[in-house]
């Protein structure tokens, strides 16, 4: 009995240990399944990030090398830099140990102006200075006389007597289709460092700038871009991807990264011609007035309720705004830090165009408006709406 016993025991363990051995082996084949599946998916999840990373690295290469529509840097580079030159020439200053001569030193680019080969630069570039030069980017060198100059928009016409293979002209085109965050090209001398070359994108249209050499006067529908400008610099061409003239840089702001400014090329067109061959341009219109941007605080203060436009706080009396009956400040307040004249005509609208603030006000009127001609001024005075013809004026000559 004992012995049945026994083998019937040995004959289930047998069984079992079988059966396990069978589950055992259908359950490897499933996992072995499973995990061969899963070392496909790992190797295709890794063959995609490989050619993301290929494609990722490409755009980078791309971004690097190339802007616009395909366009080489280098390759525009190359077609271009032997239009632009270093300009040279010798600034006095007077001070207590008596007359001091400096060396100042700038960028312009050759135009061919109807025929007449001419150098366009910065006025701010050439001001005040004597035994003025123009330095090819083969070394060749010849001395320039400036043509004429707009403080007002800080351009400035060179001529220089050269042989007709030096000069290689850049075409310049029209700035009014710029857009923000069109790639721009900058090519200059910065610290004397010539035929440098660097890359950015419009930050902003319509900027107004003041200049020492403005005398206090805004410039105004200026080109904001983030190509690093440096001294020297000053009277480069500002390029788009065609490798055409779009603007021409003009200043930047002390202790900034990627914020300089560029005079808009339309401004150069409207007034080289003036330069060339009169040797001033003098249809700046002009309203006889100061002011400054609105603001909430601003507003506050003076208890309206339009927190936008400009804010008249000086009208000059024999000017164009004064004869029209336009209003300044009458009292001087601090407001969020600022001393300001608060009391005067708020502005805000020109022609039934928006003013936002100075920048919109003075680009309009750059761009659309001269001397002689009458606009209409929308205006807040005393918290009503009410319209005011103006009949603008010239700005007064700088030295004046």
């Amino acid at each position: 009995m004992q012995g049945k016993s026994r083998q019937i025991i040995v004959t289930v363990l047998m069984v079992l240990v079988i059966g396990l051995a069978i589950g055992g082996g259908f359950g490897y084949l499933a996992f072995s399944s499973q995990l061969s599946d899963l070392r496909h998916e790992v190797q295709s999840l890794r063959s995609q990030l490989q050619a993301q990373c290929s494609t990722s690295q490409s755009s980078v290469a791309y971004v690097t090398y190339q802007i616009g529509s395909n366009v080489s840097i280098s390759q525009l580079y190359q077609s271009v830099k032997d239009s632009v030159v270093v300009i040279r020439g010798m600034v006095t200053e007077r001070s207590i140990f008596g007359t001091l001569y400096g060396e100042m030193q700038g960028s312009g680019f050759v135009y061919n102006l109807t025929g007449m080969m001419v150098v366009i630069t910065n006025f701010h570039v050439v001001e005040g200075a004597t035994n003025i030069t123009v330095t090819f980017t083969d070394g060749d060198a010849y001395p320039a006389i400036v043509l004429g100059s707009d403080p007002y928009a800080d351009l400035a016409v060179l001529s220089i007597k050269a042989g007709d293979s030096e000069f290689k002209p850049l075409p310049i085109v029209s700035s009014t289709d710029l857009k923000v965050g069109d790639p721009v090209i900058a090519i200059g001398n910065p610290f004397g460092l010539a035929g440098s070359v660097t890359t950015g994108i419009i930050s902003q249209l319509g900027r107004t700038i003041t200049e020492e050499s403005s005398g206090g006067y805004v410039i105004a529908d200026v080109i904001q871009i983030t190509a690093p400008i440096n001294p020297g610099n000053s009277g480069g061409p500002l390029l788009n991807c065609l490798g055409q003239v779009i603007g021409i840089t003009t200043a930047t702001v002390s202790g900034s990264e990627g914020l300089g400014f560029a005079i808009p090329s339309s401004t150069i067109l409207r007034e080289v011609g003036s330069l060339a061959y009169t040797g001033s341009y003098t249809n700046h219109p002009w309203l006889g007035i100061t002011g400054t941007d609105m603001s909430y605080d601003i507003a506050k203060v003076m208890s309206v309720n339009v927190t936008y436009g400009w804010l008249v706080q000086t009208v000059q009396g024999d000017g164009p705004a004064g004869r029209a009956g336009l209003l300044g400040g009458s009292r001087r307040v601090r407001v969020a830090g600022d001393y300001i004249m608060l009391g005067g005509d708020i502005i805000i609208s020109v022609n039934g165009t928006r003013v936002v603030n100075g920048d919109d006000l003075f680009t309009y009127l750059e761009r659309n408006t001269f001397p002689g001609q009458t606009v209409n001024l929308t205006i807040v005075r005393n918290g009503k709406v009410t319209d005011i013809p103006v009949k603008l004026g010239a700005r007064p000559n700088p030295s004046s």
